[in-house]
């Protein structure tokens, strides 16, 4: 199966990947659209953290690190005019677990930010990528 993008009406659009699964995107009302779904700009943002966030959790998982929780803060910078590519991205990377390292934690955001994570790696050709994490000790 391919993926696909079928038109709903005016600025709405269904996607059906080719994992089976579906997704919504409309435009915002000020633009036409009805406001049903995330626009095609915000999807690739969570693309990008989405992949960071697999890769991060995998190899904090093989250095046997007991994570219990982690989440991506996004901060964006778009052009002012078109094409509004992303200038800049920050990944502020937050881990929550039971004495988790901090080298762990670096050499994992590494890894994947220059290894492993085709989504932001792509980005980064067009916006200036940055990655800045925390930990927070379980309670």
């Amino acid at each position: 199966m391919k993926d696909r993008l079928k038109w709903i009406d005016e600025f709405g659009f269904m996607g059906e990947t080719a994992s089976g699964h579906a997704l919504v995107m409309d435009g915002g009302l000020e633009h036409g659209g009805r406001n049903r779904g995330a626009r095609p700009m915000e999807l690739l943002l969570h693309g990008a953290a989405g992949c960071m966030a697999y890769d991060i959790i995998a190899i904090l998982k093989n250095a046997k690190e007991d994570v219990r929780d982690l989440w991506i803060d996004i901060d964006k910078t778009q052009a002012e005019s078109s094409p509004k590519v992303y200038t800049a991205i920050n990944f502020h990377i937050v881990v929550t677990g039971e004495n988790v390292k901090n080298e762990s934690v670096e050499r994992a955001i590494k890894l994947a930010s220059e290894k492993y994570c085709s989504a932001s790696i792509m980005l980064s050709k067009t916006a200036k990528m940055s990655y800045t994490y925390e930990i927070r000790e379980q309670e």
